[in-house]
């Protein structure tokens, strides 16, 4: 698969590697494309690259001398034999002193879970030797809660020593699209299942029908993805029956506390925990209303899964578990068509919007320059008013308010007037953003009635969207 996007963490990396010295920690759940950005970054450079794994350190160490011995072109390095880490990194520092060089260590939680002392001998290792060696360091891994602890942690021995950070996200849906091959509307409900995991792109291609490679990969018992949410579970250590029930309950659409809360039978107090580690490891995130100055501390958040494959399993897999292991494919297909594109796929293209929206102001396409993009609703998503897309331009006193449609029909003016009226009567958009211009916009798949168009001319307040380019 070819290399896609990650532009600015290339642009990052590149300006890491012209400092003079160089410590930076890359970390991000399972398949999100974290050794792919490095290898892309070493192309041309002057590189050690050694994957950890779950072996003796007597073993580590081995391979990562072999490393060394192919990169540098020294066989008897393949022979010698290592018992301390300092050697190793000593013959890397030596290596064209006056070249610069790039050391990754990659999955290295697997180093500190053979050896809890790694970190403070990497630590020694970066003060003495390999700082002023002319040595870019690179840690990487996939398990966040672990990176988190002993390499960015403030008890770490490695806290200090690190020049850049980066937890790498999932590639946004513009990036993707621009190199697919297919329509609009198949690429968003693609994306709606895969949530721009690149490992996961792999299992599906382009123009082939999504319903077919469902099948192959997540419905069948042999299928990569038919387990994946499990692995990622448990490569956390996230066990316990209540992190399932609490995902389950809010893929199947609860999303305030007191309401999951009430349908696991616990108090909310109880259940903190649980949502802090989650939130902590990615796999939910807390959503306030844009009008929220504080948005940590607003007690209107609800709680969405982050990752649309693993809301796409709990919502069309978990529950059917039995008759999949029966090869009865046939009843998750059912469930799909009475729901995945009006409520399943319409729910991931309001944020597939909120990404074209923060690109066209990017690529100046829009006169808009946000400072922070999300949604706006009153009380919960079962209130008065819900307004799909908000973002604030607090430099140029504007405010953004879009709706996004995935119909089959052309959109009509009705959902602007709509619109319009919802953001009148949003006392709260008022208060929060007093005196500020409103720019409307609707996102639409099926693109616009010619009634909406001629509006849309005559009106300097609102801007169309038709899949992803401004009409």
């Amino acid at each position: 698969m070819r290399f896609i996007g990650r532009k600015s963490e290339l642009s990052k990396l590149d300006a890491e590697y012209n400092r003079d010295s160089s410590f930076v920690v890359i970390y991000g759940r399972r398949r999100v494309g974290k050794t792919t950005l490095i290898k892309e970054f070493l192309k041309e450079k002057t590189a050690f690259y050694f994957l950890a794994t779950e072996e003796l350190e007597s073993q580590s160490m081995k391979r990562l001398a072999g490393v060394v011995a192919r990169t540098t072109k020294n066989t008897l390095l393949q022979k010698a034999v290592f018992t301390d880490w300092v050697d190793l990194f000593q013959v890397i520092a030596d290596y064209k002193p006056e070249e610069k060089k790039v050391l990754v260590i990659d999955e290295f939680p697997y180093l500190v879970k053979t050896n809890s002392a790694f970190p403070s001998i990497l630590q020694n290792v970066w003060d003495e030797i390999l700082k002023d060696s002319n040595v870019m360091l690179i840690l990487s891994g996939s398990f966040i809660s672990m990176m988190q602890k002993h390499a960015l942690s403030y008890d770490s021995p490695l806290y200090g020593r690190r020049t850049a950070q980066m937890r790498l996200a999932p590639l946004p849906f513009t990036d993707i699209y621009a190199v697919q091959k297919m329509p609009f509307d198949q690429a968003v409900e693609q994306y709606a299942v895969t949530g721009g995991i690149p490992k996961y792109l792999e299992f599906f291609e382009d123009g082939r029908p999504l319903e077919e490679q469902l099948k192959d990969t997540v419905l069948s018992k042999s299928g990569f993805l038919y387990e994946e949410p499990n692995f990622l579970l448990k490569s956390e250590s996230v066990t316990a029956v209540n992190y399932f029930s609490i995902i389950k309950t809010i893929a199947d659409g609860n999303h305030k506390l007191g309401k999951i809360a009430g349908i696991l039978g616990q108090e909310t107090s109880s259940l903190t925990p649980y949502l802090s580690t989650l939130l902590d490891l990615g796999f939910i995130e807390k959503r306030t209303p844009i009008t929220k100055k504080n948005p940590e501390k607003s007690r209107k958040g609800l709680y969405f899964i982050a990752d649309n494959f693993i809301r796409f399993w709990f919502r069309y897999v978990y529950p059917y578990k039995g008759e999949l292991e029966l090869d009865n494919m046939q009843i998750v297909l059912d469930e799909m068509h009475k729901d995945f594109r009006e409520k399943f796929v319409a729910f991931v293209y309001e944020d597939i919007c909120k990404t074209i929206f923060v690109e066209l102001c990017r690529n100046e396409e829009i006169t808009f320059t946000p400072s922070r993009s999300g949604s706006y609703w009153l009380n919960d998503f079962d209130g008065d008013t819900e307004i799909d897309v908000v973002s604030v331009d607090h430099q140029n006193k504007r405010v953004f308010a879009g709706e996004c449609k995935y119909h089959a029909k052309p959109v009509d003016a009705q959902v602007y007037f709509a619109l319009k009226e919802k953001v009148n009567n949003a006392t709260e958009i008022r208060k929060a953003f007093p005196g500020y211009e409103v720019i409307y916009g609707v996102f639409s798949k099926s693109g616009f009635t010619q009634r909406m168009l001629d509006i849309a001319k005559e009106s300097a307040d609102i801007l169309l969207v038709n899949e992803d380019h401004l009409v």
